[in-house]
């Protein structure tokens, strides 16, 4: 927060109803980018469960649905996101019992109404209560499957899942996993007609669920390479320094000693076995040459301050910058304005105002209001009255370019 301005972010986790502080409404820590999740052995859960899927969804709609070969990936926020329709139903069914993490499934008002239609052998034109009642029902028969194949494992007893909680919003508000996680794709077609739904499994609960179907691996360790994160090839422990090294000529009488900084002691080639001091100290070489050496090396140069290599931490923790971000302003009151249209009027117009004259703005009847926070505007809506009292409905969050278009 360098500038006080409140990032684009930030402004999604707020909407979304979690912080950046990787917490999720549940108060618990959502998984970040070291988890490793086996796309193969998801892939043959998702699999499984496809049939299962398809047969749910004909018994409750007495229909003929066909499930095409879901998709498994790992993906973020953002990118689902842009997959999505801008409005969008989600079932959350979080496990709370044998596992705990965010579970997600999201489809389109037009397939809610779809199932509810067949249900209830009845049209209807908008998602209300009903509606999302008989979408929840149908996804909770299918988190029961899969907690079936789950306890065929032996591995996860237990397993239970919160009451499905269902919304209809803008696809912005919905509360998705942090960091990256697993997305099951599960197309279906009825009559030549095309649905989708989409199955969001938290990053940490997808990693133990790989474990518990005999992929990934139980420690986390196995598939760091070390290499990657800055250590010496050959697993040194710098801490103790048994690093090797093997410098070439080090000038003067053709000599090429082979250094080890860890324990051992340099070869001079013509028998000389000089001390080494590890404190960094210089080598007794004999014939009067006391040579200052460096850990790279490097002849007649003053000896480093030298520190020990500090790995990144790998159990996903936030550093304290990221953690007391947004949670820092969060207390903090903002002026949030509704704005039902604007117009320009002369000196002369406005004087000349008074009771019963009609100002006209540049808003056509009908047309979404502004929503602004600090005078920047952020979303638009439409407006509604509740027990009397005027309100607004958010229905759609404006995209950082647009936001940006706005300032001058």
């Amino acid at each position: 927060m360098s500038d006080g301005a409140i990032s684009q972010d930030e402004i999604d986790a707020l909407l979304s109803g979690v912080s950046m502080d990787g917490l999720n409404s549940s108060g618990q820590v959502s998984s970040g980018p070291s988890v490793h999740i086996d796309v193969p052995t998801l892939q043959g859960l998702a699999d499984e469960l496809k049939p299962k899927l398809e047969a749910n969804i004909n018994q409750y709609t007495n229909s003929s649905f066909t499930a095409d070969n879901p998709v498994v990936e790992i993906l973020d926020r953002d990118r689902v996101l842009s997959r999505l329709p801008e409005v969008v139903i989600g079932i959350m069914a979080d496990y709370n019992e044998g596992l705990k993490g965010d579970h997600l499934y999201l489809l389109a008002p037009e397939f809610a109404q779809k199932l509810f239609s067949l249900v209830n052998s009845e049209e209807v034109t908008e998602v209300d209560d009903m509606v999302l009642s008989v979408v929840s029902e149908i996804i909770a028969t299918h988190v029961s499957a899969q907690i079936n194949s789950l306890d065929a494992t032996g591995k996860l007893p237990g397993l239970a899942y919160a009451t499905p909680e269902c919304v209809n919003e803008p696809k912005a508000m919905v509360r998705f996993p942090q960091g990256e996680f697993a997305l099951c794709t599960y197309p279906l077609t009825l009559n030549g007609e095309a649905f989708t739904l989409w199955e969001c499994i938290g990053g940490d609960i997808a990693e133990k669920m790989c474990n518990a179907l005999g992929g990934g691996s139980d420690d986390l360790t196995a598939s760091i390479d070390l290499g990657s994160l800055g250590a010496p090839a050959g697993g040194a422990n710098m801490g103790m320094g048994a690093q090797q090294m093997n410098p070439q000529a080090m000038g003067g009488m053709g000599m090429q000693p082979q250094m080890n900084m860890g324990m051992g002691m340099p070869q001079m080639g013509m028998g000389m076995q000089p001390q080494m001091n590890m404190g960094m100290g210089m080598p007794q070489m004999g014939m009067g040459m006391q040579p200052q050496m460096n850990m790279g090396m490097n002849m007649g140069m003053n000896v480093p301050n030298v520190q020990s290599l500090q790995y990144p931490n790998l159990q996903g923790n936030f550093g304290a910058s990221e953690s007391g971000n947004i949670g820092l302003i969060m207390d903090v009151l903002m002026e949030m304005t509704v704005e039902l249209g604007r117009t320009k009027k002369s000196i002369k117009e406005i004087l000349g105002m008074g009771e019963g004259t009609i100002i006209e703005l540049e808003k056509l009847a009908g047309e979404p209001v502004d929503i602004l926070v600090n005078h920047k505007q952020i979303a638009k809506g439409e407006v509604v009255v509740i027990d009397e009292n005027f309100g607004v409905r958010v229905t759609e969050i404006l995209s950082p370019m647009e936001r940006v278009s706005d300032v001058h």
